[in-house]
């Protein structure tokens, strides 16, 4: 008959070399219980048990045995089952909070991942990553927000392709965002006024070289003697709030934007689906509330206490800074071309130029001198009134009889 093999730790092998000792009259209990850092009754306990049992006293009595906190096997099928209905592309984790969120399972994600592993439904793959210098977090609220568009399949197959405007607090990776139908300058615009209404105009904001962000054209040699260098409409109006434009040379730099964004594309987007979410107007709505209950649960302290960010006032005319401003021509008929349409001027001004402003709104604002002029759209550019050309006929010249002319003739000698 085969003996039973006990397999034992190496702390339970440090325990049973030294009750041992206490069993051959070595060692005291109370030397043996500073030795294992045990209390005196508990090595008291573990020498009784070694002397009636043998060396396997020293294992614990419910190796083998399945825990009294295990769940029931129904529970465990059932959220299997879920998973594989309902959460089949979520992680662990962001599943154990919808199981118990919507169906009222509660079972911890290291309990649901190994779970899955053990049914099959769960697969890591790890990729090796460039190491890369980590740079530190800003150690106050409002000192720096990074920014950037996500383009991405938010709604999946039940509406439109959008692209999630989204910025980040490098301080306390707190967010906030929108959904737009392009990433470009007056969504940038948009996004960054609502957030600054909300808490304040941050100290500096953190892009990458999109077009939007900074201009691709050179500055001109007039730009060059004034000592001015070429700038984006998002510039320009970040410059006139007083916001450092700070422009990121590789994805890898901005990486706090870049991994919020792969975040929201697990879990937004999975949040949009359990609610049944197929348009933008939806999804501005749903995320307003998301970004909050996700902000409490990722969102960090700042090293320092203190807000930065600067409050909004009225003063600061919010609305004439984060717009797209042109310069343009003022023909000699009053008229203005912007952007294929035709403005008349109506206020009468002594200008050659004038600035026409598009509003996140979609008003239209011409200005000469900070004065806002008054207009109308017309159809096409007034003609000048045509006058018919009259041709004069030329009388034929005579010369007199005593005109020099016919005092000279040539005759033949």
């Amino acid at each position: 008959m085969a003996e039973d093999m006990l397999t034992m730790s190496q702390r339970e092998l440090k325990r049973l070399f030294v009750i041992r000792k206490v069993l051959s009259g070595e060692l005291t209990q109370a030397v043996a219980a500073s030795q294992l850092s045990l209390g005196i009754r508990q090595v008291r306990r573990l020498v009784r048990r070694v002397r009636l049992e043998g060396d396997v006293g020293v294992a614990h009595k419910l190796r083998g045995k399945a825990s009294g906190r295990q769940l029931d096997e129904g529970v465990k099928q059932r959220a299997i089952a879920l998973y594989r209905e309902k959460y089949l592309d979520f992680g662990p984790t962001f599943a154990s909070e919808k199981l118990s969120e919507l169906d009222g399972i509660k079972v911890s994600d290291e309990t649901l991942r190994m779970w899955l592993k053990a049914s099959g439904d769960w697969h890591v793959s790890r990729k090796g990553r460039k190491h890369r210098q980590r740079r530190e977090r800003k150690t106050h609220l409002g000192v720096m927000l990074q920014m950037d568009g996500s383009h991405h399949a938010w709604l999946e197959d039940r509406g439109p392709k959008l692209v999630f405007m989204g910025c980040i607090d490098d301080a306390t990776s707190r967010i906030f965002g929108r959904f737009y139908d392009y990433e470009g300058t007056l969504p940038a615009m948009d996004v960054l006024r609502r957030y600054s209404l909300r808490y304040g105009l941050p100290q500096s904001v953190y892009v990458d070289r999109h077009t939007t962000y900074k201009s691709p054209e050179k500055a001109t040699i007039e730009d060059d003697l004034n000592g001015r260098k070429s700038e984006s409409q998002f510039e320009r109006a970040l410059r006139e709030l007083g916001v450092m434009v700070i422009h990121a040379r590789s994805p890898q730099a901005k990486g706090r934007v870049e991994r919020m964004f792969k975040t929201l594309q697990d879990r937004l987007v999975k949040e949009l689906r359990l609610k049944g979410i197929a348009s933008i107007e939806e999804a501005n709505r749903f995320v307003e509330s998301y970004l909050d209950v996700h902000n409490k649960r990722f969102g960090v302290e700042a090293v320092m206490g203190d807000d930065l960010h600067v409050p909004v006032t009225e003063q600061m005319k919010l609305d004439d800074i984060l717009c797209i401003k042109t310069e343009h021509a003022l023909r000699n008929d009053y008229t203005v071309s912007h952007n294929t349409v035709i403005y008349q001027i109506v206020t009468r001004v002594n200008a050659k130029k004038v600035q026409v402003e598009e509003k996140l709104d979609g008003r239209i604002v011409i200005r000469h001198k900070s004065k806002a002029l008054r207009f109308e759209v017309i159809a096409s550019r007034p003609e000048r009134p045509k006058t018919p050309i009259t041709y004069k006929t030329r009388k034929k010249h005579i010369p007199p009889p005593n005109h020099p002319w016919r005092k000279h003739s040539i005759t033949p000698k």
